[in-house]
């Protein structure tokens, strides 16, 4: 009952992350703000600082917030966007039953229906409570595990569908590990002073939860501690998120015949009844050697233990549904020790982002409408043909590459998909029922409806047309199983995209975001997967061994960086993002210029050059102040690096930036020739 639409349970796509970051200021067509800088930095000393530094001393991060930077504007624009939709959809009582304008509006009014919510109080749960209770031997275990499963509770495991990795037209069925309540199994793992507190904090916020849901205090912190105990056990059978990142070793083809045979005490056909598969063939295990600990784990782990386990797992999913008490106590331990926001983001907020979430392509007709014009897609398409052209011609120039694998590359380039603004073909959800007379009602119906629309896909082609973020989403993403780049309307907007801005600002900003996805097709992934999508092998021996040193360079630059003291980015994690940021500019850096060709050359602004410009128009969408607890999740959890490093890793490589700003080989931010990465 987090009940948000099924996650898909490995990391096919690679996507930029921006967060909710701060207010800028577009001045005239300038495009960047000379407010922003700080001119007692010198650009050549942290590019970031002189930037940013302005913006980052005179904004606060607000208290609902744990990250806040120069981009939050646009989220909150979009947001406001969003809320005058829905709330004029709520006041519509009369439109008609079944439209997406009656959904979105019933949705929406059922979670702002505050009143109602808290004289429910745990009702909605208590159903769900008698069925785990109800568990009586491992085949009614796994009965309840599917029925959680269908609510898009993660218990024990993640199940979905996705495409083959290696027949990537067709859709087969996917798992992997999960189940934990913690953001990452090394939360359980080690025994550092930070992990261990997080530890007992959570350990006390289980707790708390039993206690809400009508425990003694005994109980629920022999609960609390079962539940971590169980966790922990999951949690050492896992893969750490390096491990994650090799995609290769996440394929596992198995028969039903041999997906038994690896889990003897787990029924998978009772299971695919369970949730209400379709016929299920083949299934991609993509860490066995946790379901072969799980399925031990299944009988050594005492049934009552499980049934606390599923009991702590309702509860935290359905917490932020339910009434203020469980909002509030879900808040202080995600929230405030997790990453550091100090309030609860008001109701509306959370009611804007389930709506988008359950909703969000019925919800998002209506806003690109109102957000996104027909220009803008135009000028996108635009430039995102420039810098293809520009790394085609990358490409057919590579010194290190050969012949062979070269021809191979630029037809993966040539067969990029590109998706602009919103879906050619808007999601149905004529089979998902929404009425205003219960918030959690309409979360399992929804979830309900994700999870068979998903497992549907089991069996069948591929559908292209698909998309994997709503069209108001601030961010963008690379998908290699189809070859596909998309770039949501949410993001084509200021500060990324300004019809009015400067050129240079542009290609700074969204130029380096569109190259950005285009190099994840070549990352330390993306680079896996063939023309078709499909995880081959296409290059030859020497350019793949000349592609590794290329890339270990940039994993040997960010594990230099320091966080804070005692705690470094781990470059292995962040290293897809890394190659992808320094190709993405270089990418759009060349496509400016190539689109001078043949004008007069634009004139300085402010007294930057277009050259300095390009390079600030890239720095100032990334000034953010942290809290030092999300800055600690995300260097934990997350393969984007810190935002500062996102400016200054790439640029310190990149001699282009030097000549803009006169930078001399010796200072911060110029490597020496013998240390610059160079990929693309």
């Amino acid at each position: 009952m987090r009940f948000l639409n099924r996650r898909c349970f490995v990391a096919l796509l690679f996507v930029l992350t921006l967060g909710f970051a701060g207010v800028a200021q577009q001045t005239g067509s300038r495009g960047f703000d000379i407010t922003n800088l700080d001119r007692t930095c010198k650009p050549c000393d942290d590019f970031y600082r002189f930037a940013n530094g302005g913006w980052l001393a005179k904004n606060e991060i607000p208290a609902a917030f744990s990250v806040w930077g120069t981009t939050s504007k646009l989220g909150e624009n979009n947001r406001e966007v969003l809320r005058r939709i829905l709330e004029e959809a709520a006041t519509n009582t009369s439109a008609p039953a079944g439209s997406n304008e009656q959904k979105i509006g019933a949705f929406y009014a059922s979670c702002m229906d505050e009143a109602k919510i808290e004289t429910e109080g745990v009702a909605p749960l208590v159903q769900e409570l008698v069925q785990i209770d109800k568990i009586n031997d491992v085949r009614s275990l796994q009965q309840e595990v599917a029925r959680l499963h269908t609510y898009g509770i993660g218990v024990m495991f993640g199940f979905g569908s996705a495409p083959d990795f290696k027949k990537s037209s067709e859709v087969i069925a996917i798992t992997s590990q999960g189940g934990l309540g913690l953001p990452d199994r090394d939360y359980y793992i080690k025994d550092d002073d930070k992990s261990k507190k997080i530890r007992e904090a959570y350990v006390a916020h289980v707790a708390k939860m039993f206690e809400l849901l009508g425990d003694d205090a005994a109980k629920s912190g022999a609960g609390a501690q079962t539940v971590l105990g169980v966790e922990r056990k999951l949690a050492e059978n896992s893969r750490d998120r390096v491990q994650m990142r090799d995609i290769s070793k996440l394929y596992n083809k198995m028969n039903l015949a041999q997906i038994n045979a690896l889990t003897p005490n787990f029924n998978w056909a009772y299971y695919f009844r369970g949730i209400n598969a379709p016929q299920v063939n083949d299934v991609n295990v993509t860490t066995p050697e946790y379901f072969q600990a799980l399925d031990k784990l299944l009988t050594s782990v005492p049934l009552a233990d499980w049934k606390t386990y599923l009991r702590w797992h309702l509860v935290r999913d359905a917490a932020p549904l339910l009434a203020s008490k469980f909002v509030n106590e879900n808040f202080d331990f995600y929230g405030k020790t997790l990453t550091g926001a100090k309030e609860l983001q008001p109701r509306w907020r959370r009611c804007v982002a389930a709506t988008d979430a359950n909703l969000g392509e019925a919800l998002g007709e209506v806003y690109v409408k109102k957000a996104f014009t027909p220009g803008a897609k135009a000028r996108m398409k635009k430039l995102v043909g420039n810098l293809i052209a520009v790394l085609r011609d990358d490409l057919g120039t590579m010194e290190w590459m050969g012949d062979a694998t070269r021809k191979a590359a630029i037809t993966k380039l040539n067969a990029f998909t590109t998706k602009i603004g919103y879906p050619d073909k808007w999601r149905d959800y004529s089979g998902l029922k929404v009425e205003r007379a219960s918030y959690v009602d309409n979360m399992m119906r929804s979830a309900e409806f994700e999870s068979q629309r998903d497992l549907r896909k089991i069996g069948k082609p591929v559908d292209r047309m698909e998309w994997g973020m709503t069209p108001p989403t601030v961010n963008a993403y690379h998908n290699p199983l189809l070859g596909e780049i998309v770039f949501p309307a949410g993001i084509l907007q200021p500060p990324y995209f300004n019809l009015n801005s400067d050129d240079a600002v542009n290609y700074g900003a969204i130029g380096a975001v569109i190259g950005h996805e285009m190099t994840h097709g070549f990352d330390d992934q993306g680079r896996k997967f063939d023309s078709q999508g499909n995880l081959a092998e296409w290059w030859s021996p020497d350019d793949l061994k000349n592609y590794q040193s290329r890339a270990e360079c940039i994993e040997k630059q960010f594990s230099a960086f320091e966080v804070e003291k005692g705690l470094n980015l781990n470059g292995k994690l962040v290293l897809g993002e890394s190659i992808a940021d320094l190709g993405g500019l270089k990418i759009a850096y060349a496509a400016f210029q190539k689109s001078l060709e043949g004008k007069p050359r634009p004139a300085d602004i402010d007294g930057f050059t277009p050259e300095q410009r390009f390079f600030l128009g890239w720095a100032q969408v990334w000034g953010r102040n942290y809290r030092p607890e999300a800055a600690r999740l995300q260097v934990a959890t997350d393969p984007h690096p810190l935002s500062r490093f996102r400016v200054n890793g790439p640029l310190s490589n990149m001699q282009a930036f030097a000549s803009a700003f006169s930078c001399k080989e010796g200072e911060p931010m110029v490597r020496a020739a013998s240390d610059r990465c160079q990929v693309w």
